[in-house]
């Protein structure tokens, strides 16, 4: 994975946006449909969708679970029921200090997770051992799995039902588009979502949604 660092007043801020913008056109988006379909369908059945990563990927998991859980039902529709597995730091620390930190995700999945729940794993790599092992998990337990990862997707792409790729191995780049693929997800979802449970809205769902910081 490339992590390419700046040299201070040598570094370009508008060019790395401006190859951000050129990666755009060469994203298939095919798979977010296919990723907001199982989560509307989940949604449906009140199933369960347990999120994970590491790094700035934990950050996602994370953000992409206040997103689901918190925001659409503040706008006034059946909660989506959401877990980050990255959120419970005694946990975590438990399982990496007794057993090994490749099982932390696994693990909890063992203990909570039920066939037809859905798994969303994100990595830059596709080759994060503990992410990898979550899928395996998932899978043996019948859960659904999903992934956002870079370049091609690594091992894990045949691990998951739905994969998610970037193209690039630009690690800032992988990490700004899943930031913006989980937004885009969560905007279909709440749009679906809406149709469906509210088909007369006097407004809006997203565009009355109040801005927050």
């Amino acid at each position: 994975m490339e992590n390419v660092m700046p040299t201070g007043k040598s570094y370009n801020h508008s060019g790395y946006f401006q190859n951000l913008s050129a990666l755009l056109p060469t994203l298939d988006f095919s798979g977010l449909h296919r990723m907001t379909e199982r989560l509307l369908a989940a949604w449906r059945e009140q199933k369960m969708l347990f999120i994970c990563g590491n790094g700035g990927s934990a950050a996602l998991a994370s953000h992409l679970a206040c997103d689901l859980g918190k925001g659409l039902r503040s706008c006034g529709v059946e909660p989506f029921r959401v877990m980050a597995l990255t959120d419970n730091t005694p946990l975590l620390t438990a399982w990496s200090n007794d057993c090994d930190f490749t099982r932390v995700f696994a693990e909890q999945l063992a203990s909570l997770a039920r066939p037809g729940d859905l798994i969303l794993a994100i990595s830059a790599s596709g080759r994060s051992p503990n992410v990898l092992q979550a899928l395996r998990s998932g899978r043996k337990l019948k859960c659904q799995t999903l992934g956002l990862s870079g370049g091609e997707g690594g091992d894990m792409k045949a691990l998951c039902d739905v994969c998610w790729t970037t193209g690039t191995f630009h690690m800032q780049q992988i990490e700004d588009l899943h930031n913006m693929a989980a937004h885009s997800v969560f905007l279909a979802l709440g749009a679906a979502i809406q149709a469906e449970a509210r088909p007369e809205p006097v407004t809006d769902l997203w565009d009355a949604a109040p801005v927050a910081a």
